[in-house]
């Protein structure tokens, strides 16, 4: 309890600030390097699409080699790709794009925080204790790295070129679009897993005027044709392929194994990409039901409309990032530079 009123204290402060600058004086695609496995055909070919669509220069797109298809690298394989990634990455980068669904887990870290943040494992938690904390969480610079240390990363995430393609296309039709869509806040009865509803009044109170939120008292949404943000805390969803996501649109659940892409006994994060969103978060170890290692809704939702990349906007939103795993479009930007 004393974490939810923390976090709505820092959530005020953050809509009290709109005269904060989001803006990078260089262009998105020239602050993005794309890493591509050269052993993954798959990750291959999403790299060089994504490099075309968002007319990324070539020499930010990095190559390595490991063995894919595998869930988990070891720190010590990591260290070593890091180390060649970062040769290779300009100064002036702030963020990472990986190009495949596995591995995407590296020791006890995701596989995004361990490329943002180096393999450390006081971010990572044995049992239920905290880890340490996001340095880019609620923060207002849109330059990561320059100001942070940290490269932010994100997975374009899919098992096939053409899931691959639909979610780089849906990002990229969304920029700039100030699409019209609603939040939907889900209040389940999964007791466990349903702690952010605690939030849900207050983001509706101090968001509700940007945009239509509905806190929803149900486990599942339903024929809903509108969706922008969907956020709920189930193991599984029920009827998630009923809806329709508008462009840009983020969605993600609240459990254990989200982030555990393509092996999990829960609904995998995949699942919100195949049912349209752009982009989602799970964690791919047990991060016991801690609020502070899943999105803040409201803060997630603030960034974004406030004109930050999907990529910037997730990581601000998360306060113990290191078990958490963020896929999708990273460069989507549907609130353009300043929507607020």
């Amino acid at each position: 309890m004393v974490y939810l009123i923390k976090i709505f204290l820092i959530f005020l402060l953050a809509i009290s600030l709109n005269s904060c600058n989001l803006t990078s004086e260089k262009s998105q695609n020239q602050t993005l390097a794309i890493i591509v496995n050269q052993a993954d055909p798959l990750s291959v070919k999403i790299g060089h699409y994504y490099r075309q669509k968002h007319h990324i220069p070539k020499r930010l797109l990095i190559e390595v080699k490991f063995a894919p298809h595998r869930s988990v690298l070891s720190p010590q394989e990591f260290q070593k790709i890091q180390a060649q990634v970062q040769s290779r990455t300009p100064a002036n980068i702030q963020s990472y794009a990986l190009t495949w669904a596995r591995p995407y887990r590296v020791g006890c870290m995701s596989i995004t925080s361990a490329f943002a943040l180096g393999f450390d494992a006081t971010y990572c938690a044995k049992g239920c204790t905290p880890t340490k904390p996001n340095p880019y969480f609620h923060s207002h610079s849109s330059q990561p790295y320059t100001d942070f240390g940290i490269r932010t990363t994100m997975a374009i995430a899919a098992t096939n070129f053409e899931q691959a393609k639909q979610l780089i296309d849906r990002g990229v039709a969304s920029d700039a679009t100030y699409p019209q869509g609603t939040a939907y806040l889900m209040d389940t009865t999964d007791k466990a897993r349903n702690v952010r509803a605690a939030l849900y009044n207050n983001i509706k109170e101090n968001l509700g005027k940007r945009l239509p939120i509905k806190v929803i008292k149900a486990n599942s949404l339903t024929n809903q044709s509108d969706v922008l943000f969907y956020f709920t805390g189930l193991a599984n969803i029920p009827n998630l392929e009923t809806n329709r996501f508008v462009s840009g649109a983020i969605g993600d659940h609240l459990t254990s194994f989200g982030g555990q892409l393509t092996d999990s006994r829960q609904m995998s994060s995949l699942r919100w990409l195949e049912a349209g969103a752009t982009g989602s978060y799970g964690t791919v170890v047990e991060p016991c039901n801690f609020p502070q290692k899943f999105p803040h809704p409201g803060l997630v939702m603030y960034y974004y409309l406030h004109g930050d990349t999907l990529i910037n906007a997730y990581w601000k939103s998360v306060a113990w990032v290191g078990q958490g795993l963020f896929i999708g479009e990273p460069l989507a930007r549907p609130f353009g530079r300043s929507s607020l």
